[in-house]
C-alpha cells in the first residue's frame, strides 16, 4: 500500500535547517551587497575596505536628478499594469471558453500556445518594429514610441503564459459549482463573474504577476518601441549602467539606489499578493 508522505518528512529536520540557510545566504549576499553600494561614496566603491568610511545616503537623492528615474518609473507602472490587467482579462475569458466548450481547433490554440513560448523573444523584435512601422506610414498615426505599441507587444509574450496558466486553474474547478448557479438563473456571463472569478483569484493574481514582471524586466523591445517620453525604468537603468563605463567617475553608488528603488515596485507587489501566489502556484495542477 501507499502511504502518503508529507513533504516536510522527505528531509530530517537538521537537512531542513541547513538547506534553508545557504539557501537565505545566496538569496541575501547579493541584496546585501546592492545595499551596502548604494550608500558608499563613489570615491571608495573600488576600494580595498568592505565598508565605506562614511554612508553616503545622498546618493537616494542624487539619482533622481541623474536619472529620470520618476518617469521611469512612471512609464514601468503604467505600461506594466495595463498590459498586465489586459492579459488576465482576455486569459481568464479564453481559459473560461476552452475548458467549458468543445469546437474545432481547440487543440491546435492550445498547443499554439506552447509554441509561442519556444520562440525566443529577440526573434520577434524585428517583425514587430516592420510591423508597426508599416501600420504607422498607412494609418498616418504615430505608432512607435507611444505607449499602446509597447503594451501590445507586452500581451504578445503575457497573454499565451496566462491563458495556459488560466486554462489549467479553470480546468481544475468543479462543473457543479457553474451548473448549480446555471439552474438557479444566472446567465453564462454571470456564473463566470460570480462563481467562477472568486474560486480563480489565486491563479488570476499569479497570471497577473508574472505578466507584469514581463513588462517590468523587459530592456530589449522597450529600448526599441519607446521614445524618450515614454522610457521605462528598465531602459533608463540599462542606459545610466552604459554611461558610467570609462567614465572619470563611475556614479556605481547611484546606480545601486535606482536599481534598489527600480525592485521595490515588484517587491511590494509580492507582499501584496504572497498568499495568493502561493495557492495559485499549487492549486492549478490539482484536478478536483
Amino acid at each position: 500500500m501507499n502511504k502518503q508522505r508529507d513533504a516536510q518528512q522527505i528531509l530530517s529536520p537538521p537537512i531542513r535547517i541547513v538547506a534553508t540557510a545557504l539557501l537565505l545566504v545566496f538569496i541575501l549576499i547579493p541584496i546585501a551587497y546592492t545595499l551596502l553600494l548604494s550608500v558608499t561614496p563613489d570615491t571608495e566603491i573600488n576600494g580595498d575596505n568592505l565598508l565605506p568610511s562614511h554612508w553616503a545616503f545622498d546618493n537616494y537623492l542624487h539619482m533622481w536628478t541623474t536619472v529620470n528615474l520618476a518617469q521611469g518609473l512612471g512609464n514601468s507602472l503604467l505600461i506594466s499594469g495595463i498590459a498586465s490587467v489586459i492579459a488576465v482579462i482576455l486569459a481568464v475569458g479564453a481559459a473560461y471558453i476552452i475548458t467549458r466548450f468543445k469546437f474545432r481547433g481547440r487543440l491546435v490554440y492550445l498547443y499554439s500556445l506552447i509554441g509561442l513560448q519556444t520562440i525566443p523573444s529577440v526573434m520577434l523584435l524585428l517583425p514587430l518594429f516592420v510591423l508597426f512601422a508599416s501600420l504607422q506610414a498607412v494609418l498616418r498615426l504615430k505608432l512607435v514610441g507611444t505607449y499602446p505599441t509597447v503594451i501590445i507587444t507586452y500581451l504578445t509574450f503575457a497573454l499565451p503564459f496566462a491563458t495556459w496558466l488560466m486554462v489549467s486553474y479553470l480546468g481544475s474547478i468543479p462543473l457543479d459549482l457553474e451548473e448549480a448557479a446555471l439552474v438557479d438563473g444566472s446567465t453564462r456571463l454571470q456564473a463566470l463573474w460570480k462563481v467562477i472569478v472568486p474560486l480563480a483569484l489565486p491563479g488570476m493574481v499569479v497570471a497577473l504577476v508574472f505578466s507584469f514582471l514581463t513588462g517590468w524586466n523587459d530592456v530589449l523591445f522597450a529600448s526599441v518601441l519607446t521614445s524618450p517620453e515614454s522610457r521605462t525604468v528598465a531602459v533608463l537603468l540599462q542606459a545610466f549602467s552604459s554611461a558610467q563605463e570609462g567614465g572619470a567617475l563611475p556614479l556605481y553608488g547611484q546606480l545601486m539606489g535606482a536599481a534598489v528603488v527600480s525592485a521595490l515596485p515588484v517587491v511590494i507587489l509580492y507582499m501584496v499578493f504572497q498568499r495568493y501566489l502561493i495557492g495559485g502556484l499549487t492549486a492549478g495542477g490539482v484536478k478536483g
